[in-house]
């Protein structure tokens, strides 16, 4: 089943509802990852939320459906302007690094995340990005399956030794 719904941008109405996905993301990276993440936690403040909701350099997507009780914000998708300028050795390119995108685990099966990603990947290309970027977590392997289901590739590998 394909969920029906649409995607606009975040606006501070929809504050709520994006705090409880950025708990569910958490608890998905604490439970994979505890040494690293508190969980139950978010990444951002009411108050913050609502400034980066208002920054044009970093926009913020969100999954609107409607169940019968009002709108509901069923994912999301936080996205970051980048610029390489003045590099030695990098050109000079814009991206769209994708920050997070979460899909409500209620919601799950029904393509809800690939229709942000279109969404975001159409957005990119619009605004002249040259490409679209995003770490993905190795204690998250349902998102890597799903990113590179969407066509993307690994370009770069972070690594470490816990001491």
């Amino acid at each position: 089943m394909i969920a029906e719904g649409r995607i606009r941008r975040a606006c501070p109405g929809d504050t709520d509802d994006v705090l409880r996905l950025l708990v569910q993301v958490d608890m998905v990276h604490h439970n994979g990852r505890p040494d690293l993440f508190k969980g139950p936690a978010t990444k951002y403040t009411t108050e913050e939320l609502k400034e980066i909701f208002a920054d044009d350099t970093r926009p913020v997507f969100v999954f609107e459906t409607d169940s019968g009780d009002g709108p509901h914000v069923a994912g999301y998708a936080f996205c970051i302007f980048e610029q390489n300028t003045d590099s030695h050795v990098l050109t000079d390119i814009r991206t769209l690094y994708v920050d997070d995108i979460c899909v409500d685990e209620n919601a799950r099966g029904q393509h809800i995340g690939t229709q942000l990603y279109e969404y975001v990947k159409r957005f990119a290309k619009e605004q002249g990005c040259y490409h679209m970027t995003l770490n993905v977590w190795s204690c998250n392997p349902q998102a890597m399956r799903f990113y590179e289901a969407c066509g993307m590739k690994p370009y770069k590998v972070g690594m470490e030794t816990i001491l």
